[in-house]
C-alpha cells in the first residue's frame, strides 16, 4: 500500500504525535505548527475581519489559542471563547493559553454576534460522547447562522473514526487537519460537514507510518495505479481476459450496462450468457459483445469449464432465485474470479453461510446498504461494517454509497471520496460492477480492481456532471483513462 494514502484513526494519530515527540520534536512545537497552518489557510481565503475562536478544554483548544494569537498579530479583531476555565487546561494547551494576551470569554451564542468568521477548535477527532448543554446549543447556533466556519481537525461533534455525528455538528466551509486524513474526512455524514479539507504538514515525518502500519487508505490512483493493467504494445485481446456477465430474462439493461463497462475498462472479450428467450434483445445491443444462449447443450457450468473465461459477474438483472444461486456456485466451483452483485447477493440472504464457505480472496461482493443488511446483518458505521463483512465472507467487499468502502479479509480498507450525488441513478451500480469485472479479467488484483473501479466510476461521473445517466459513465471513461496514462490526473 502507498502510505501517502494512509488514513489514520484517532488512536493512530495520537501515536504519530507521540512518536514524533519521542524523536525530539516537542508537542509545543507541533501545536504551534498546527495553529500556524490553520492561519495560513484562513489568510489565503478570507479578508481581515472580526473572527471568533471557540476553544475546547483539550489540545484542539490549544490549537485554537495559537490561531487566535497569530490572527491577532496579523491585525484580525479576535474574540476568544473557552469551554471551561483557563486554569483547568493542562500540558501544551495550558502553555498556548498562557501566550494569549487577550480576553478569554465564557462560551455563549453571543460570541457569534458580529463575527465574519468562526474558528471551531472545540473538539477534535477524538470526541467520544455526544455534545450536550451549552456547547451543544452553541454548535447548533453555528449551524443556523450563515457565518463561515473553519474547523480545526474535524467539525466539533463529528466522530473522527466513523464520520458519525455525536449529538450535533455544524458544517464547516474549511477543515484543516494534520499529517493525514481521518476516516471522518471521507465517511458520511462527516465528509459532508467538513467542506474543503486541507491536510497540513506540521513536521511529523512520514517514517512514523511504518511503525504505525495503518490499515485504512484514501482511495485515489496512487493506491492502485501500480497494478493497473495497461495494454502492452505486443499484446492481443486474449491477453486481456474474457469476462462473462450472466444476463437475466427480464431486466436485460443491467447486464448490458455491465458488459459495456467491462469492455471500456479494457477486457479483451466480454460475453453475456442469457436465456434463449432474451437472446434477440442482447444480440441487438452492442455488436462487440458476444452473446451466448444458455441451453441444455450449453450450460453455465459448461461455459465455466473454458479456462479462457477467467472472470464472471453474476447479479445485475439476474433475478432472486435458486437458479441465480446455482450460477454463483458453478462459477465458484470452477475457481473463477467472481463478482457477485445485486440479485446474486440477495439470493443468498437466507443462507449466507452457503456463500461464504465458497468464497476466496479473488471474489468481490458489491452490495448497496440494503443488500448488505440482508446478507450480513452487521450494524455499526460503514467502515466497520465493510471490514467485518470482508472478514466474515473471506472475500473483498465493496460497500456502495457516496462513501464507498472497499475492504479485504485482513482488515485493510480503502475509502472512496469522489462520488458526486448524481451517481444516484438507476444502473450506476451495474456499471460499477462491470468496471471491476473488466479490470479483474485483465489480471488486476481484486482489491485494487475494486478500488480502481470505484474511483473511475466517480471520476467519470464528476466529469460528465449534472444530467448523468448510467449509460454516460462508460462513455466518459476513455478520457479519464487517457489522462491517467498521460499523467494529467494528479497522483500524490
Amino acid at each position: 500500500m502507498n502510505l501517502r494514502n494512509a488514513v489514520l484513526t484517532v488512536a493512530e494519530m495520537y501515536r504519530a504525535d507521540a512518536l514524533t515527540i519521542e524523536s525530539g520534536r516537542s508537542g509545543e512545537v507541533l501545536m504551534e505548527s498546527a495553529g500556524a497552518a490553520v492561519v495560513r489557510e484562513i489568510a489565503a481565503r478570507w479578508p481581515v475581519g472580526p473572527v471568533t475562536v471557540l476553544c475546547g478544554p483539550g489540545n484542539n483548544g490549544g490549537d485554537g489559542f495559537v490561531v487566535a494569537r497569530l490572527l491577532d498579530q496579523l491585525g484580525w479583531p479576535v474574540r476568544l471563547g473557552l469551554l471551561g476555565k483557563v486554569d483547568a487546561l493542562r500540558g501544551d494547551a495550558a502553555v498556548m493559553a498562557g501566550r494569549w494576551r487577550g480576553e478569554v470569554l465564557a462560551l455563549s451564542s453571543g460570541l457569534l454576534d458580529g463575527a465574519a468568521l468562526v474558528v471551531d477548535a472545540l473538539f477534535g477527532a477524538g470526541l467520544a460522547r455526544p455534545l450536550e448543554g451549552a456547547v451543544r446549543d452553541l454548535v447548533e447556533q453555528l449551524g443556523i447562522r450563515a457565518i463561515p466556519v473553519v474547523a480545526v481537525d474535524v467539525p466539533s461533534g463529528v466522530d473522527g473514526d466513523t464520520g458519525l455525528v455525536l449529538g450535533t455538528a455544524a458544517p464547516a466551509a474549511l477543515t484543516v487537519t494534520f499529517f493525514r486524513r481521518k476516516p471522518a474526512h471521507l465517511l458520511m455524514p462527516g465528509r459532508g460537514l467538513c467542506g474543503t479539507v486541507v491536510v497540513a504538514d506540521i513536521g511529523i515525518a512520514d517514517p512514523v507510518l511504518e511503525k504505525i502500519a495503518p490499515r485504512i487508505f484514501h482511495n485515489d490512483p496512487a493506491l492502485w495505479l501500480p497494478h493497473f493493467p495497461w495494454p502492452k504494445a505486443d499484446g492481443h485481446k486474449f491477453d486481456r481476459g474474457h469476462a462473462v456477465v450472466l444476463g437475466g430474462a427480464r431486466m436485460t439493461g443491467a447486464a448490458r450496462l455491465a458488459a459495456r463497462a467491462a469492455r471500456r475498462a479494457g477486457a479483451g472479450l466480454v460475453s453475456i450468457a442469457c436465456p434463449e428467450e432474451s437472446f434477440p434483445i442482447y444480440a441487438a445491443s452492442d455488436p462487440g459483445t458476444i452473446v451466448t444462449v444458455l441451453t441444455a447443450a450449453e450450460s453455465f457450468s459448461g461455459l465455466m469449464a473454458d479456462p479462457r473465461r477467467n472472470a464472471v459477474l453474476i447479479g445485475p438483472g439476474a433475478g432472486i432465485s435458486a437458479a441465480t444461486r446455482r450460477r454463483v456456485e458453478e462459477a465458484l466451483d470452477a475457481a473463477k474470479a467472481t463478482v457477485i452483485d445485486a440479485d446474486a447477493i440477495t439470493a443468498f440472504a437466507e443462507a449466507p453461510a452457503e456463500l461464504f464457505g465458497r468464497l476466496t480472496g479473488q471474489c468481490l461482493l458489491t452490495p448497496h446498504a440494503g443488500e448488505f443488511k440482508r446478507l450480513f446483518g452487521i450494524e455499526g458505521d460503514r467502515l466497520s461494517q465493510a471490514r467485518a463483512a470482508a472478514g466474515r465472507a473471506g472475500a473483498i467487499v465493496l460497500l456502495k454509497g457516496p462513501d464507498t468502502v472497499i475492504a479485504r479479509p485482513d482488515g485493510s480498507a480503502a475509502i472512496n471520496g469522489n462520488a458526486p450525488p448524481w451517481l444516484a441513478t438507476a444502473g450506476a451500480g451495474d456499471v460499477l460492477a462491470g468496471l471491476a469485472l473488466g479490470l479483474i479479467a485483465q489480471g488486476m488484483p481484486t482489491f485494487h480492481a475494486a478500488a480502481a473501479a470505484a474511483w473511475l466510476h466517480g471520476e467519470a461521473a464528476t466529469r460528465f456532471g449534472h444530467g448523468l445517466i448510467a449509460e454516460d459513465i462508460a462513455e466518459v471513461l476513455p478520457g479519464v483513462l487517457r489522462d491517467l496514462a498521460e499523467g494529467f490526473v494528479t497522483v500524490p
